[in-house]
């Protein structure tokens, strides 16, 4: 755990001395931010948009645009679509995030802090991670983001980011540290843990990561004392049911949540 702590501190020095890793067109428009748009070689349509409640700017000659819910470059697109429309051909338009409004997130599950998180400006998963504390030790090994996404019109559809929580924290793989926009539900699920009790060194409860089996889980414990009867080793587990029901232990089964893995101790 020490070093999965060590390994979160160093992302998190390496995030704020380096440009975010996100995209500026990753970026989605919504209430508050103010545009600076610009159409090449009329500078007299040149303008400051701030982006009002109803997720709207108004632009000479069109007048009023729906952009809530666009990236920068959508934006372009739809400016330049609507100017062709009978106003100048050809049209080359700039636009740019002069302002951002600050983002509301909220973090729930395994977090230090849950809660509604506020960002400034465009920011990245390990930011909102960072500003909520960070994860607890109790964390299952994927992330969550509940986005809704919006098509530039009245549509809206929900969508759901996974991200592996090991290559974002542990490994660095820049690409999971993805934008994060207004609106979002973070969830870390808890982990599922494994039981192991009896005639090991260090018994406790196990997180259980991917491929974890019993012998790899009574490794964790430290390995069998000299009293272990190995042969006898059991699983506690219970059905679908809720029952219990006691089996004998393949080494090399894998592990469910919540088993409780039992070496007895030898009679010899």
């Amino acid at each position: 755990m020490k070093d999965f702590g060590a390994a979160f501190r160093v992302l998190l020095i390496f995030l704020f001395l380096l440009p975010s890793f996100a995209r500026a067109d990753e970026y989605r428009v919504g209430e508050g931010d103010l545009l600076r748009i610009t159409v090449y070689e009329h500078p007299d349509l040149e303008t400051e948009a701030r982006v009002s409640g109803d997720g709207v700017i108004t632009f000479s000659l069109i007048g009023m645009v729906r952009v809530e819910g666009l990236s920068a470059s959508e934006v372009e697109k739809l400016v330049v679509r609507l100017l062709e429309d009978g106003y100048i051909k050809n049209a080359q338009v700039t636009v740019f995030i002069k302002e951002y409004r600050s983002k509301r997130v909220t973090v729930v599950g395994e977090f230090v802090k849950p809660g509604i998180v506020e960002l400034p400006g465009a920011r990245t998963l390990l930011e909102a991670i960072s500003s909520a504390g960070g994860i607890t030790p109790n964390a299952g090994d994927m992330l969550y983001i509940q986005r809704k996404i919006f098509g530039g019109g009245a549509e809206e559809k929900d969508v759901t980011v996974t991200v592996d929580l090991k290559k974002l924290l542990e490994e660095g793989d820049v690409t999971a540290n993805v934008a994060v926009q207004d609106g979002d539900s973070i969830y870390v699920p808890r982990a599922a843990f494994v039981y192991v009790s009896g005639e090991v060194k260090s018994p406790n409860a196990y997180k259980i990561t991917k491929g974890l089996t019993v012998l790899k889980a009574i490794t964790l414990a430290g390995g069998f004392t000299e009293m272990a009867w190995k042969g006898r080793t059991k699983i506690i587990r219970k059905g679908k049911d809720g029952r219990e029901a006691t089996v004998p232990a393949n080494m090399d089964d894998l592990v469910m949540p919540d088993d409780v893995i039992l070496v007895p101790e030898s009679i010899f």
